[in-house]
């Protein structure tokens, strides 16, 4: 591992605690070293109080920040006395230490401070390091791993046996580091936790981070251990036909959000690397030992799920909180949140999309280290009740019944078309509004762009070729686990033209991509609707010309009135599968991109009026915009609707050839 210490970098941070977040980000900047807020680092200096006098603070990490992203602002100033005296104390239970720690800030609106924060403060160094690298957790959760590490750094390092995070862990710290710690030692290592470096600047703390990960890096690799990969080396099969896995994926989703008891995303990894891990011959043996580190199981669970019998592993864990729990406790739900099948790949689930993100980033590095410490000579993490200590701990136990209601829509997956622009793209905008993860399908390739963020997949897609449409739904099902809404707006307004002058190929054009394209994409959604957790919902964005048709627009008419009789046919069928189906009819929706200033002014011309007057003609005198439309069509989605399906409502300010 290289250092990534930059002087001319480090020149523009002032002061140690500026310093504390140059290094604390180049820490974080490591995945190999922590991830997704793992890892702490604190800062001893002083500051100077309201009565004048010097006082030694800890400016330690804060909960909930991530060492990659970290600011000034995330490091919870603790004054060093108290901290000092608890760590003397004989008992202190985690809710105790978490507010004796809160009463120690110096600043009350600053976040609460890590609950390492005593460890950090009697080790006897001004800058703390404190990370789970990959390279450390191969070696210590291997066949005599202690002896391994004693064996690499030698004096260099305290040795501390595990311990829970909190004050049990610093107490033990407090009692054996300085009987064990000497004139070469530079650190401490928690066996099958992580690693903690000192110095008494900031680079030095962080370039002794750098330099023991190396030895154990160093140490891997001759030994064929560094580098060794998730599992076989011959490239992996190709597997079954895309389409093949669309249902099972949808399926296996299902199966897991019945076991969460709310919708779940799951993302499917099928690259070689997954691919490798999950048909390992001795998956079942090394899959089934825990984490890494028990930090991960709140993301991760204990274990993950070898194949698809969600039923067995949800049956697994009600023992497993059986066998180490208590009345006390409230069982966290019991689906997996990883899932090793041969065929499908490496899924990760998640209640968002990014949850998912992040246990596909722990499970990565995991398997990794699973096959350094197997090369070393076998796997071996930590048992069960130290797992479960971890995942039931009482400060995580308080967060849950803390937690406020999720969006309505977490978990859910909806797709629509036409979502580069206009109403297509202010649905997308709505939806995410509303927790779910969105597919969006346009034939423009802005709309791959549209959003920059782990719930949003933009795919670019011609809805009138069939075999793009199974293309884009299989990346949709594969990234996010299946669907449960379908807003089908992608259309065309063809120019204008009398019955009698009509040309056959407008009106083939129109009609494929207003009503061909919306039954193809109904009858290979239909399988994927019925396995959403909540039912599947679809909305159609017609027309007010389904009801009031105007002269010259024949083809665009009659396509969105056949439209319409296509939603009415599938609602009256899908009824039994759970599945509802309702149409809005928007009239005059003039923000979007075929509505140039040019053509607004020459229309409202045409009957005489201004443009603003022109864009309220109607009942209400309203002016009807794209996000009106998107709005009521993500509630028609909702809960509000739950019992209206073959519904048709107008969103256009009232009509009056319509009322």
């Amino acid at each position: 591992m290289k250092s990534r210490w930059s002087e001319p970098d480090a020149r523009q941070y002032a002061g140690d605690l500026a310093l504390r977040v140059y290094t604390s980000r180049l820490l974080g900047a490591e995945p190999s070293l922590v991830l997704h807020g793992g890892g702490n680092t604190s800062v001893k200096t002083s500051v100077t109080n309201l009565f004048g006098e010097e006082e030694a603070v800890l400016y330690v990490k804060g909960s909930g920040w991530d060492l990659e992203t970290i600011e000034a602002a995330g490091f919870a100033p603790c004054r060093m006395e108290p901290l000092l005296r608890l760590a003397k104390l004989g008992k202190l239970s985690d809710r105790e230490m978490a507010a004796e720690l809160r009463k120690s800030l110096i600043d009350v609106n600053a976040p609460s401070p890590s609950v390492e924060a005593i460890l950090h403060a009697i080790l006897p160094a001004r800058f703390v390091d404190h990370t789970h690298a990959d390279a450390i957790l191969a070696l210590t959760n291997s066949p005599e791993g202690e002896q391994r590490v004693r064996e690499v750094f030698g004096d260099r390092l305290v040795y501390i046996p595990y311990v829970m995070p909190g004050f049990k862990l610093a107490r033990l710290c407090a009692e054996l580091y300085p009987a064990q710690a000497g004139g070469e030692t530079i650190g401490m290592l928690l066996l099958n936790h992580g690693l903690f470096t000192l110095g008494e600047t900031a680079k030095s703390a962080y370039e002794r981070m750098i330099e023991l990960v190396s030895l154990a890096e160093s140490y891997l690799a001759q030994r064929g251990a560094r580098g060794a990969g998730t599992g076989v080396r011959e490239p992996a099969a190709s597997g079954p036909a895309p389409k093949a896995l669309r249902g099972d994926i949808a399926a296996l989703r299902k199966a897991v959000s019945a076991a969460a008891t709310a919708p779940v995303i799951l993302s499917v990894h099928n690259d070689a690397d997954a691919l490798n891990f999950v048909r390992r011959p001795d998956l079942k043996e090394v899959s089934q030992q825990g984490p890494a580190t028990p930090d991960h199981v709140i993301r991760t669970k204990r274990v993950p799920l070898v194949g698809r019998d969600v039923a067995a592993y949800a049956s697994a864990y009600r023992e497993y909180f059986r066998e180490h729990g208590d009345a006390c406790l409230t069982m966290l739900d019991p689906a997996p949140r990883v899932i090793l099948d041969p065929e499908i790949g490496l899924c990760t689930i998640g209640r968002t999309a990014k949850d998912a993100g992040i246990v596909e980033d722990i499970y990565r590095h995991t398997m990794e280290i699973i096959a350094s410490a197997t090369a070393l000579g076998g796997w071996h993490a930590l048992p069960a009740r130290d797992i479960f200590e971890v995942e039931y701990w009482d400060l995580e136990q308080a967060k849950l019944r803390k937690g406020g209601s999720p969006p309505i829509f977490t978990g859910e997956v909806a797709i629509v078309t036409g979502a580069a622009s206009g109403i297509g793209k202010a649905c997308v905008a709505s939806l995410l509004a509303r927790g779910a993860a969105v597919v969006g399908l346009d034939r423009s390739p802005g709309v791959c762009s549209l959003h920059q963020r782990k719930d949003y997949l933009g795919v670019a897609c011609d809805v009138t070729d069939e075999a793009a449409i199974g293309r884009a739904l299989e990346q949709a099902v594969q990234c996010f686990g299946g669907v449960d809404m379908l807003i089908l707006n992608a259309g065309v307004f063809p120019p204008s033209a009398p019955v009698s002058t009509l040309p056959s190929e407008a009106w083939r054009a129109t009609m494929s991509i207003n009503l061909d394209a919306n039954l193809v994409l109904l009858r290979e959604c239909h399988p994927l609707l019925k396995l959403a957790p909540r039912g599947g919902r679809v909305t159609v964005i017609g027309s007010k010309n389904v009801p009031a048709p105007g002269p010259g627009a024949a083809a665009y008419s009659a396509s969105k009135a056949a439209l319409q009789q296509l939603a009415r046919v599938a609602a009256l069928e899908w009824g039994a599968d759970h599945i509802r189906i309702n149409t809005l009819h928007p009239n005059a929706v003039f923000d979007t991109g075929i509505w140039t200033p040019e053509v607004l002014a020459s229309r409202a011309a045409s009957y005489g009026l201004s443009v603003q007057e022109y864009k309220t003609n109607n009942v209400l005198k309203v002016e009807v915009t794209s996000r009106d439309v998107a709005e009521l069509a993500a509630e028609l989605c909702g809960p509000l609707f739950a019992k209206t399906t073959g519904a048709q409502i107008p969103v256009d300010g009232g009509t009056v050839r319509v009322v």
